[in-house]
């Protein structure tokens, strides 16, 4: 392996960085014309009317922004050079790649037929060629899991170094030379330097740093539902959001139709992570936090951690299927439907009958009750035809209309309001206890029933949790849309009902689930990925584990790893693979005017910095800040301004991540939780959030499990 940089002035055109270049420069330019192009394109005499119009101009005008050519975001990363051109792929999802991976034309001066520039998208010359391979091509596979153990074909990886977008060195790869394949290539600078840049802003993609075990889980297929285990710093948010621009590349089409959602656990985290799906030419993705899926009433009120518990078990929709069925009575009374002067008999028994068979179908109660109408239609329907009349479908849907039929419905399978459902569970002692029977005992109906009456659903103070419950009543009644692809990070503080709630919007579909044990920090926090995935209605998903830590420093992750026994026993720690071992303190701090000036140290560095306190704590070093004229942001304000300095509650840090933290009280982080266990989980994400320096500043004594 090679690596050379250079001045990036004028250089001899025989030279290789010169002769990189010179392709980069007609890349970009490749590109403007594309982008030009698609500007200029008419549309006003191929649409039939202005709705087609609209549409085509929007895609039109998603193209142009999929198109736009970032001065500081290197157009091409990498250069595969294949021993021999490869073939034509053939493969599921490959119908866009097939023309853009064609080998070069003969002859082409920036290109042999063996040659390929790897990219964060396809682009192409005037005449169709390839410039540009897209990272997602399955020709740009070697690149990230080529080795000299398996070469893959390819005889050279070349990747490149850019200071802002300009090119100024590359570094070589001979996979196929003679050398002993059983001896692994020394570590690559370029990778190196790419993992450790300074992190400033927003979330930025991997797509350059891709590993091999990371790109397994990129390029999985969409058929199967897929669990991703990672400890902090192995990159799994990333892989998610990368896997999500994968399968959009590769199964384009189905996923338009079905749709592709990422849920965060907050909008502090959405914000964070929202720029890496455009910057890799995806601008469709819609992403949410669970709360925003079950949003069917305001969220006004707080439920204490045994409530929520409760509320969130998975007993609780066994609770509301039985409580919204207690609404069926079975008829004790004929329908007598009057058309002309004939009257027709529906008896009871027989209603009852259509009643049990409907029942039976274990189909969703609003299509139940929609179904019942025609089904006593169609009884006197079958009436009429023994009487030698000829009814057709128009007199049936007139019969399942009239107003005794209409009555009779309304009797026996009555409409039913979710919100309403679930108000008077939570309000009325007899109610839930009916229907809570054999599922919840005395003391768990006691902690979910509601202090005070409500009048109505507007004025009731709904918990997050209570809108859980309200959403899986309306999927009893009506089936929930399904998506085609559910991306879910820190899924592990979900509780069983909210995975029930994601689960409810990919039951057709598939879903990458995302997440770290030791890292649950609510009272009902994962156990086990087999126990979500059963929740999430997908047992038979795979569960993979990252266990290479790319972001965190070796000495803060081997601090962090203390906690492990304690949090998450059966967990394999996190292996850091980074050169730099990065900084790390702890030291006594008498007052919130040492955290400040430990802030101040760290500021005088390049990158961003992060202040992580208890939430309590919180108030009294922002105004020990403000105090000592540092500007700081909240959690989701992170820009590429020039306040680099973000306070961060504890109960926010989770996802984030800062090149320098400091890490104010650990045991205060501890004590603001319910219980020590779930305080070292926040502590120990909060300790993770470090990517090349962490300070620990304490007065009181640390917590027993990081001294020993």
């Amino acid at each position: 392996m090679s690596t050379r940089a250079h001045d990036p002035l004028a250089e001899p055109l025989d030279d290789p960085l010169a002769r990189e270049r010179a392709h980069l420069a007609a890349s970009r330019s490749a590109l403007r014309a594309m982008r030009e192009d698609v500007e200029a394109l008419d549309i006003r005499d191929v649409t039939a009317n202005w709705v087609n119009a609209e549409v085509l101009a929007r895609q039109i005008d998603d193209r142009i922004k999929a198109l736009a050519d970032l001065s500081d975001t290197p157009l091409f990363f990498g250069r595969l050079d294949y021993l021999h051109a490869p073939g034509a792929d053939r493969t599921e999802g490959a119908e866009e790649s097939k023309r853009r991976e064609a080998p070069s034309r003969p002859g082409q001066r920036w290109e042999t037929s063996g040659r390929f520039y790897i990219g964060r998208r396809h682009v192409h010359d005037a005449g169709g060629d390839p410039m540009v391979i897209d990272w997602r091509a399955p020709v740009s596979q070697p690149f990230y899991r080529a080795s000299k153990k398996d070469p893959m074909g390819i005889g050279l990886r070349r990747r490149f170094g850019y200071t802002g977008g300009d090119l100024t060195a590359y570094e070589d790869e001979h996979l196929s030379d003679p050398a002993d394949p059983s001896v692994a290539p020394a570590t690559s600078k370029l990778l190196q330097q790419e993992i450790e840049r300074p992190r400033v802003g927003p979330m930025r993609d991997i797509v350059a740093t891709i590993q091999p075990e990371q790109d397994e889980i990129v390029r999985a297929g969409l058929g199967g539902t897929l669990c991703v285990q990672g400890g902090p710093g192995t990159g799994k948010t990333a892989v998610g959001l990368h896997r999500v621009a994968y399968l959009l590349y590769a199964h384009r089409e189905r996923l338009a139709r079905t749709g592709t959602l990422v849920i965060g656990p907050n909008r502090s985290f959405l914000h964070y992570i929202e720029q890496v799906l455009p910057a890799l030419g995806e601008l469709t993705v819609q992403q949410a936090t669970v709360d925003d899926l079950v949003a069917h009433v305001e969220v006004r009120g707080t439920d204490d951690a045994a409530a929520a518990t409760v509320k969130g078990d998975a007993r609780m929709a066994e609770v509301l299927r039985r409580a919204l069925y207690s609404h069926v009575t079975m008829p004790t009374e004929p329908v007598v439907v009057v058309r002309g002067s004939r009257r027709w008999r529906v008896p009871a028994y027989e209603l009852e009958e259509l009643v049990g068979q409907l029942l039976e179908r274990d189909i969703r109660y609003g299509a139940a009750r929609e179904a019942l109408p025609q089904r006593i239609a169609h009884a006197v329907l079958v009436q009429m035809e023994r009487a030698g009349e000829a009814p057709d479908d128009r007199v049936q849907d007139a019969v399942a209309r009239s107003s005794a039929v209409k009555a009779a419905v309304k009797a026996i399978w009555p409409a039913v309001d979710p919100a309403k459902l679930v108000l008077r569970l939570l309000t009325e002692a007899d109610f839930l206890a009916e229907h809570a029977a054999g599922l919840l005992d005395e003391d768990e109906q006691k902690t979910i029933l509601w202090a005070k009456p409500v009048r109505s659903v507007k004025s009731a103070k709904w918990s997050a949790a209570d809108a859980v419950l309200i959403d899986e009543a309306a999927d009893l009644i009506q089936r929930t849309h399904s998506l085609g692809h559910v991306v879910l990070d820190e899924a592990q503080d979900l509780s069983p009902m909210q995975y029930r709630a994601v689960g409810r919007r990919c039951t057709t579909g598939s879903a990458t689930v995302l997440g770290d044990l030791a890292q649950g920090t609510t009272p009902w926090a994962t156990r086990s990925w087999a126990e979500a995935l059963a929740h999430l209605g997908k047992p038979e998903g795979v569960v993979e584990e990252l266990t290479a830590g790319f972001r965190v420093p070796t000495d803060v992750i081997t601090y962090a790893s203390r906690l492990l026994p304690h949090i998450a026993p059966g967990l394999t720690p996190v292996a850091s693979v980074r050169e730099n071992p990065g900084f790390f303190e702890v030291r006594a701090a008498g007052s919130t005017h040492d955290v400040v000036a430990a802030c101040e140290e760290l500021l005088r560095n390049e990158g961003s910095a992060g202040l992580i306190a208890a939430d309590a704590r919180v108030p009294a070093l922002a105004e020990a800040l403000a105090a000592a004229g540092i500007t700081y942001l909240a959690p989701g304000e992170e820009t590429t301004l020039d306040t680099r300095l973000t306070l961060v509650p504890a109960s926010l840090a989770k996802g984030l991540e800062y090149d320098y933290v400091v890490l104010d009280e650990p045991q205060a982080v501890v004590d603001g939780e319910p219980d020590e266990r779930t305080g070292l989980r926040r502590l120990y994400v909060a300790l993770t959030r470090a990517v090349s320096g962490l300070i620990v500043t304490h007065a009181a004594p640390l917590p027993a499990q990081l001294t020993e």
